[in-house]
This record gives structure tokens, sequence and C-alpha cells, in this order.
């Protein structure tokens, strides 16, 4: 019997689109033979969609929900049912449910917030719902740069220094936000939006104007802000981890190829540089990533340990950053669901897309089944003893 798959993409994010490659991607890379697939799509405002239309990556210029189905998630006996949106008439007379696709096994192909940040695990969660992300505290360690950063400094990874600032503390008070960028951090500098990814909003700053500049910009986007210390002579290394538990697969590494020297890879290298709907696929790298053998282990090795750290399942990527100058690795950052699911970095090692989907399937089942062992019940009196103090109370409360 086909597991039914329901690949999830979209939703209320800036990497919208971007999350709509990623996902049709996967849902065309999922073995038919194995997987009945379901395309569920979250529109910008955040309404569920199924239908063949959806299968069609140009039918998301210009998005018409009148030639798809709009559908509401339910959760029963550890399926994801997906019913018919009630119309306005259902709502009046009422009717019986509709349930147009049952799922066994969600595979969020999500990038940014409403998705990634553990928002959409959290709800798998209390429906009880096999998913192949990891879980609601991984997302949501790997979706904000702030904590994600203290999280690897905490256990020891070599990290670049930063700061970091609020909104409403930029708004108060910019002077003081720059005055301590300065002081712990320096300049050049990397200031990014703490909970975005695909590159949007980070720029650069080589001096206070550009602070400035580059603050403003972040702000826009998040009320959250990183601020990095820059790395003058760059190189970047990107690795890939999949499993669960104590079972951790890891990739080839590689080394994404930038147009200009100066600058890490921003939105426009990641996905426009290169052919249309491929996503990450398209970029320009070298396989694998041409450091010494010595880089290569310590990557590898800080990979999977980061991926038990965070608890992760399911395919996650791992960006590093070497100071050639002072022949430094530094972990940059996760990329809990990365694009195009990194799956160009695990062909190399003999893993086809389709296996690494089943893999992700595999580990989900073994998660889930592993989360339903434990005990999500204690006996108590603790009712019955306040029904008795009530009961008590009233008692007292009749004779005064």
């Amino acid at each position: 019997m086909k597991t039914n798959l329901g690949v999830i993409f979209g939703s209320r994010t800036c990497e919208h689109d971007v999350s709509i490659i990623t996902g049709l991607q996967a849902a065309m890379a999922a073995d038919p033979v194995q997987y009945d697939v379901t395309r569920i799509y979250i529109s910008r405002e955040g309404d569920w969609y199924i239908g063949e239309k959806l299968s069609d990556m140009t039918f998301f210029l210009n998005f018409d929900p009148a030639q798809v189905t709009r559908v509401l998630p339910v959760g029963e006996k550890g399926k994801l049912l997906l019913l018919e949106y009630p119309t306005e008439k259902k709502k009046l007379f009422g009717g019986g449910r509709n349930v147009l696709a049952s799922i066994d096994v969600v595979l969020p192909a999500m990038h940014g917030l409403n998705g990634e940040d553990g928002t959409l695990q959290g709800m798998l969660e209390l429906m009880n719902v096999p998913y192949t992300s990891s879980g609601v505290m991984g997302c949501a360690v790997g979706m904000d740069k702030i904590t994600m950063k203290r999280m690897f400094r905490g256990c020891g990874y070599p990290v670049l220094p930063d700061t970091w600032a609020e909104r409403a503390e930029w708004e108060k008070d910019r002077d003081a936000v720059i005055a301590r960028a300065e002081k712990e951090v320096g300049y050049p500098m990397f200031v990014k939006p703490a909970n975005l990814g695909s590159s949007i909003g980070i720029s650069r700053a080589d001096d206070r104007d550009g602070l400035i500049r580059a603050m403003d910009v972040a702000v826009a986007y998040d009320r959250r802000v990183l601020i990095e210390q820059g790395v003058a002579d760059i190189a970047e290394v990107n690795c890939a981890a999949c499993g669960y538990a104590d079972e951790v697969r890891v990739s080839e590494t590689e080394m994404p190829v930038r147009w200009d020297d100066t600058e890490l890879l921003d939105f426009s290298e990641k996905y426009l540089r290169g052919q249309g709907g491929k996503g990450m696929s398209a970029l320009k790298r070298r396989i694998p990533a041409p450091v010494s053998e010595e880089k290569l282990a310590e990557i590898r090795r800080i990979t999977a340990s980061v991926f038990r750290e965070m608890d992760c399942r399911g395919v996650v990527r791992i960006d590093y950053i070497i100071d050639r100058a002072k022949d430094q690795l530094y972990l940059g950052e996760i990329n809990i669901i990365p694009g195009s699911l990194a799956f160009y970095l695990w062909e190399p090692v003999g893993v086809s897309f389709a296996q690494l989907i089943d893999g992700m399937v595999n580990d989900a089942l073994r998660a889930w089944a592993d989360k339903n062992k434990s005990v999500f019940s204690y006996n108590s009196n603790i009712l019955s003893a306040v029904r008795s103090g009530a009961k008590a109370a009233k008692t007292s409360s009749s004779r005064g």
C-alpha cells in the first residue's frame, strides 16, 4: 500500500516563492511507486489549497483560488485530514464533512516564518501527525539567528563575534546600538534580520553610514536583528545532514561560487542568477569543497554534532565561513529546511533525491513511533481535592 505524502509549501513568509520551488521539486522527486503525493499550498493570506493546478509552477505567477480547492486541516488518529472548506451555505445549514485527502506523513517544504520556525511543526505535534522536518525546538532555535548563535557559542563551536538589537531599541536610541556594534563587533559587519532566510534583508556595513542603512533595512523585516563581524577574505562551505536521534548521515560538501568576491551570497546570487524554477540547485558550486582534508573532517564532525545537539531530524544544511587570511573555520548558521532540500549535496554520495525523501519519511515515522512510546498522562487526585475543597467552601458559605 502506498504512503499518502502531503508536501506543504508557500505560507505567510518573505520566502513564499522559494518555498514553492522546493515544494514542487520534492513532490516531483518522490517515488510514485511508494507515494501518492498531495501538494498542499498555503497562500500568502494563510489559506490552505489542494488541486491539480498546484503542480504547475507557472500557475503561481497569477494565482487563481477559483481553480483550486480550499481545504481545512484537521488531525485525526495520526492522520492529517483535509476537509472541504465550509461554504457560507454549509455554515448556515450544516451538513456532513467532506474529506478530500487523508495524509499519512507531512513533508514541510517551508522556508522562513510561519512554516520553518516551529509553528507548522507545533500544529502537527498537537495533531499527532508524522512530519519530516525537525521538531518545534530545533525549528525555533534554527530560525532565530540570535538564539542560534548563542546556542552554538554555548556548545563551544567556533563562531564570529556578534551583538544584537531590537527594532524598538533602534527607534528609541540608535546611537547606543551603533556604539555597541562598533565596540563589540567592528567594521566590516553584516546586519541580518534574525528570523529570515535566503539572505533576505542582509546588508554589509563598512562604516557608520552603512550600518545605519543596514539597520533600517533589517528592522523593516524583523523586530530582532543580528550584527555579526565580517570577514575580508572569505570562503563559504556548506554541508548537509539527515537522520534521526543517533543515526546521522552527512552529505558531501560544497563551496558556492560567488560573483562578487567581496560579499556573502545574497538573494539574487542564490535564486536569480541560475535557471528559473530550480531554486538553490541552480546555484554555481564546487563539489566537493576545495579545502584541506583536515577542514573537511572538521566540517563533517561539527555538522553531525550540531544535528544531534539541536535534536534535528529530516534534512538540514549547515553553512560555514572560512577566514582565508587566518585559515580559521567558523560555524555560520543552520538551515532547518534548506532550499531544494539540499538534494544536490546527496547525489555525489550516491543518494538520489527520491532516496533522500524516502529516508526522510522513514525517519519521520521512526520519530513519530518514538514519541508515542512516551507517557502523556499522569493519574493524580488533584481535581478530586479541588472538588472536595469547593464542596467544603460551599458548605461553610451556606452555614455563614
